[in-house]
């Protein structure tokens, strides 16, 4: 896809956010929801967007969303980081298929990313239900208790 056009209303994430798909979510406020990706680059993996907005990518959204977004984004780094202790962390957002987006609602990627490990690419195979369901509850936990 390019980089315009039209907002799907059934792209997952519009089907997450109205409830008709399932997520890992790990937060949620009134701006924006945060979840793990089921195809992670790697364990810890998550996808921050924004609730009320059909925005397609960075082109189209308005400079609040964005700014609510980052900062959730920042928020969320910190507990990943702190829950997890990877050696990095690689934050991205993407914009049209040739630069990798495959999910036309605009989304930032939060990538816990450890030394000596390959860095993973989407589409390299779907993590295990129970492992992301205790991921899931451990991250809950750090943010509840950061509150």
């Amino acid at each position: 896809m390019s980089l315009h056009g039209d907002y799907d209303p059934q792209n997952i994430f519009a089907l997450i956010l109205r409830g008709d798909a399932p997520c890992y979510k790990i937060y949620e406020d009134a701006d924006v929801l945060a979840f793990l990706d089921i195809f992670p680059q790697s364990r810890g993996h998550v996808l921050v967007i924004p609730k009320a907005c059909q925005a397609r990518n960075i082109l189209d959204v308005e400079p609040a969303v964005l700014g609510a977004m980052m900062s959730a984004v920042q928020r969320l780094t910190r507990v990943v980081v702190d829950e997890l202790k990877p050696d990095g962390v690689q934050i991205a957002q993407f914009n049209g298929a040739p630069a990798g987006q495959t999910v036309y609602h605009i989304h930032v990627h939060i990538v816990p990313r450890w030394e000596g490990e390959e860095a993973g690419i989407h589409g390299r195979g779907k993590a295990d239900p129970e492992e992301l369901k205790l991921l899931q509850a451990r991250l809950v936990e750090r943010i509840r208790a950061g509150d």
